[in-house]
């Protein structure tokens, strides 16, 4: 049985989710120790046992010492007895929704199936992508790499009721394909903002402070819209994006939060977009790290070009290349990083 540290480098909860996502694609059994024992609260927290149990119930893995504040769990996927279908996960908290389906995701499309699975939780957090994130960047770049899912928000959920509803699509992916992605193209970007349980002037001012940024930045924004939706706390959340089917994938996200005027979250989230945009990279600081797990399976070398390598990222890469013998490199190059990784492709007769 493989051991992962769980307190190596960046020491977060990214460690645990990409260790069971591989050990559920490859069937490998692991063990992981010390989780999350950077954080100020070491140990699971809901969303990643959410997670973890969904994989364990959808691969027949058994799955030892899983509650909240575990500090090690063992994961053991069964051999050949995926089990796709439709699944329900209801975290009873503001658990990060986008957390746990980046879990699932590579997870049930890299095993070559499919799944319909509905989540309630929160959509939109603290110390998370935003759901948006998720469906107008994440969902595209995966595509791209021959990852099909997609995303219905029914209700939105914000700290500290929770109960967003989301239901997730995921199509099996037959045909993984490696990513070379160094230019940057100038895609003009677009807006979206919600607010729920406020005045609908709380959205439309995070529009208007994050084009005003960009303005000032000589970035022209046409395309923007704010929305007014349904929730069971008062919460709100804007993305400035910039995507096209082959790249760039750039986002910045921000989400509003007690006493803190909408005006300061717009520019959050512009700010966020800008630090990329400026750097004329094709790929943000997040996807960087979501792109490791799919390009570590992928037939060939994939490159990609980032403003900032990140010790998230960089933990990642480690992670993903213990379990799946993968082989990697940061290269700085013109004030930015260019990420190399050599994938390990998994023969048809290996476990998934």
């Amino acid at each position: 049985m493989l051991t992962i540290d769980g307190s190596y480098g960046e020491g977060g909860g990214q460690i645990l989710r990409s260790a069971i996502s591989l050990s559920a694609i490859t069937g490998k059994a692991l063990e992981v120790i010390n989780i999350r024992a950077n954080r100020q609260r070491p140990g699971l927290r809901p969303q990643h046992m959410h997670a973890t149990r969904a994989l364990s119930e959808i691969f027949k893995a058994r799955v030892d010492n899983l509650k909240v504040g575990a500090e090690w769990i063992r994961f053991t996927p069964v051999r050949d007895h995926y089990e796709g279908g439709e699944l329900k996960i209801d975290t009873g908290t503001a658990g990060s929704i986008p957390m746990i389906l980046l879990t699932i995701i590579p997870a049930v499309a890299l095993s070559r199936k499919g799944l319909s699975v509905q989540i309630i939780g929160g959509t939109d957090v603290k110390m998370s992508p935003t759901m948006d994130y998720l469906r107008f960047i994440v969902s595209k770049a995966y595509r791209n790499l021959g990852i099909n899912f997609t995303l219905e928000v029914y209700r939105r959920g914000y700290y500290p009721k929770g109960g967003g509803i989301v239901r997730a699509e995921i199509k099996p992916c037959n045909n993984l394909n490696t990513l070379d992605l160094l230019n940057h193209r100038y895609i003009e970007p677009k807006i979206a903002s919600v607010c729920c349980q406020l005045p609908k002037h709380v959205a439309e001012r995070q529009v208007s402070s994050a084009l005003l940024r960009l303005e000032k930045k000589g970035v022209h924004c046409r395309e923007y819209s704010s929305s007014l939706e349904a929730s069971l706390s008062a919460g709100s959340s804007i993305i400035v994006y910039s995507e096209s089917d082959f790249g760039p994938y750039l986002g910045g996200d921000s989400i509003g939060a007690k006493n803190v005027p909408a005006e300061q979250v717009g520019v959050e989230a512009a700010n966020g977009f800008s630090e990329n945009y400026d750097a004329k990279v094709p790929i943000d600081r997040f996807l960087a790290d979501m792109l490791v797990i799919p390009l570590s399976l992928a037939n060939g070398r994939s490159r990609y070009r980032i403003a900032v390598a990140t010790e998230h990222l960089r933990t990642n890469l480690h992670v993903v290349s213990q379990i799946v013998g993968c082989t990697y490199r940061i290269m700085p190059e013109n004030k930015s990083y260019v990420v190399l990784v050599e994938g390990h492709h998994r023969r048809d007769n290996e476990p998934h």
